[in-house]
């Protein structure tokens, strides 16, 4: 199975941006955890990562064609891109919203999430293993696709 992993803006800080918050683990650290977690699920993750919203809604859009599901961090597009929303409702792909922090228990403004509403979930305040879990669900309902059809 084939997946889209993307991170959005200020993540290419992890390891240097507030590490009291983030912590200390690189988005290169980040990357290769997910590529052996991946193996473990007999998942193959493209990962990219861009602080610019076109690209991500553009990754978004040419993953219908090849990705069995998407693991989303928006970082601050949480908050605010309804184009995000737009484009994982348009492509109809199990997209799962991850947050390294816990967003609820930060400042409000950080509490609503425009792109929960259509993605199958959100995993959000387990840092790195945020995305261990994301990756787990979409292994088990790609396992729950198979059985079905």
């Amino acid at each position: 199975m084939k997946i889209l992993v993307l991170h959005g803006p200020n993540l290419n800080l992890l390891g240097e941006r507030e590490p009291e918050i983030y912590g200390k683990l690189t988005l290169d650290e980040l990357n290769k955890k997910i590529e052996t977690w991946g193996k473990e699920f007999i998942i193959i993750p493209e990962i990219r990562q861009s602080n610019h919203e076109g690209n991500l809604i553009d990754w978004i859009h040419e993953s219908r064609l090849w990705a069995s599901g998407i693991i989303l961090n928006p970082g601050a597009y949480t908050h605010t891109s309804y184009a995000l929303r737009d484009a994982v409702s348009a492509i109809k792909i199990p997209t799962i919203e991850v947050h390294l922090t816990n967003i609820y228990s930060r400042e409000q403004f950080r509490h609503r999430s425009v792109l929960s509403g259509v993605c199958l979930g959100q995993i959000s305040g387990f840092g790195e293993f945020s995305y261990y879990l994301a990756l787990a669900t979409l292994k088990e309902q790609g396992l729950r696709r198979l059985t079905v059809v």
